[in-house]
């Protein structure tokens, strides 16, 4: 039998309590975490306060969008007044420009359901 830490079983309920599906039931951080490295590291950094081209996402999950310290938001992220948590973190990284059109990031998104929700559970581990 496999055993999960308390923080893998916590981040599986939240996401499933969300509506994340049976993507929610695989949510690895440690796989998000090399979609991280691989596919977001490149314009962000995962420590607080070091923006790159885009905003740090250390704290993300549960911050409004365009409100981090500091960054220099495009319009529209900073009108689209969204909390970044599971539901639209989700939507959002599946095309962000579809999401908020006018956002300065050009990333087509992540397809995979999968690699989307280990992606997440690594964000929701930053804080």
């Amino acid at each position: 039998m496999a055993k999960y830490s308390v923080r893998t079983v916590a981040i599986c309920g939240v996401l499933l309590a969300s509506g994340f599906g049976s993507a929610a039931m695989s949510a690895d951080a440690g796989a998000g975490k090399t979609v991280f490295q691989g596919s977001c590291s490149i314009c962000h950094s995962a420590q607080p306060g070091q923006d790159k081209i885009g905003p740090t996402l250390f704290g993300l999950v549960g911050r409004k969008t365009g409100a981090e310290p500091g960054y220099n938001y495009s319009p529209a992220n900073q009108a689209a007044n969204l909390t970044w948590d599971v539901a639209t973190l989700d939507k959002y990284l599946q095309g962000p420009r579809a999401m908020i059109p006018g956002t300065k990031m050009t990333f087509a998104g992540v397809k995979d359901d999968e690699k989307r929700a280990n992606l997440i559970a690594y964000l929701a581990t930053l804080k």
